[in-house]
């Protein structure tokens, strides 16, 4: 289980309100396309997930239970920039979040927890397509590489939600496109819950099974900060029943098919 509940949430940063009265489920396995224009909340919005930001009022629990106060195993994140230690090699990498989870003060593994742990290592590799690389630095992996192995290091934790921030913004069209086909089969395979946000509307899409769009609805020009962001647009991705959508019902499979 990995269900996520937000009740209340108000984000204020002195006079300016990011956030307002926020109220939101998200099913366990759900995989949550975040998407709206700059500054509206979406960052901080998975800054709170993680645990980085605290509400100024409001709670966010998981499975139940309120969220830490700062991030642990049971969230992953991964962010635009290749958030990976440039002085290992792929498996360092990998290796050094089981390392650190199992043995935080020394970061090291000995015997057989070691042994075990290169071989849960080297399957999170290859299931990524580094394993030819296996032995490479990141200064020699192109930026696709690199996140995919930024994707296989917090992968590593086995976490109950996977955070993504503008994960693919960095790379090209046909690197991204690769990416998309790479994380979607890992998601439906290890049936985590996933939160990206995303300024693509396309990958949002392409990759969700929802699209929960953040913005503004209201503005005082003599107050910028005074009102924040709220969910707009609420969309169901799946097929297998109607949603409520802006007050309206996706028609259900079984009528689109009959028109």
């Amino acid at each position: 289980m990995s269900a996520i509940s937000v009740r209340d949430v108000w984000v204020e940063f002195g006079d300016q309100i990011v956030i307002e009265n926020l109220n939101l489920d998200i099913a366990s396995g759900s995989f949550v396309s975040v998407v709206g224009p700059s500054g509206c909340g979406k960052s901080t919005f998975l800054r709170l997930v993680l645990g980085q930001d605290r509400p100024t009022r409001g709670s966010l629990t998981l499975d139940g239970q309120p969220l830490r106060d700062e991030p642990d195993a049971d969230r992953g994140v991964v962010f635009q920039r290749y958030s990976v230690f440039p002085h290992l090699t792929v498996l360092g990498n990998v290796l050094a979040a089981y390392e650190l989870g199992e043995s935080r003060f020394a970061a090291r593994l000995f015997g057989a927890k070691r042994r075990a742990a290169i071989e849960k290592a080297d399957d999170l590799i290859t299931a990524v397509g580094l394993a030819p690389h296996r032995t490479k630095y990141p200064s020699a992996l192109s930026g696709g590489m690199q996140q995919r192995l930024a994707i296989a290091q917090a992968l590593a934790k086995d976490p109950k939600v996977l955070l993504l921030d503008e994960p693919f913004g960095a790379l090209d069209p046909g690197t991204r496109a690769q990416m998309h086909a790479l994380l979607k089969p890992l998601w439906a395979r290890l049936g985590m819950t996933v939160i990206m946000v995303t300024h693509d509307l396309k990958e949002a899409f392409g990759l969700g099974t929802r699209v929960i769009a953040f913005d503004k609805t209201r503005h005082d020009p003599q107050a910028p900060g005074r009102f924040g962001a709220k969910i707009t647009y609420d969309l169901d991705l799946t097929r297998d029943s109607p949603v409520p959508v802006l007050g309206f019902l996706k028609p259900p499979a079984e009528t689109m098919a009959a028109q």
